[in-house]
């Protein structure tokens, strides 16, 4: 929030996430909805939403969600990431 973009390589990770809004956010994100990161950080993709609106996008609830990531439109379908798929997450 408060930003105007993500840069293409850019995104958000917000922990012990399982549901996002879009009130206050100046442009449309991609989001991924990862399940419970192991020591290694790899987790398991369990929920993609594409295109999110600013101000009235809405993602209220995923179940086995345990965080998000907040992404620049187009990212999903760039990368081919879907449901299922394993990801893991480092610090930059």
């Amino acid at each position: 929030m408060g930003r105007r973009s993500l840069a293409p390589d850019e995104g958000l990770w917000l922990p012990d996430s399982n549901g996002i809004h879009m009130m206050f956010m100046r442009f449309p994100i991609d989001a991924i909805f990862v399940g419970k990161r192991d020591a290694d950080g790899v987790c398991q993709v369990v929920s993609v939403h594409r295109g999110l609106r600013a101000w009235i996008g809405l993602v209220p609830l995923v179940l086995g969600a345990h965080g998000v990531l907040e992404l620049p439109v187009g990212t999903i379908e760039r990368t081919g990431t879907q449901v299922g798929d394993t990801l893991r997450l480092s610090a930059g």
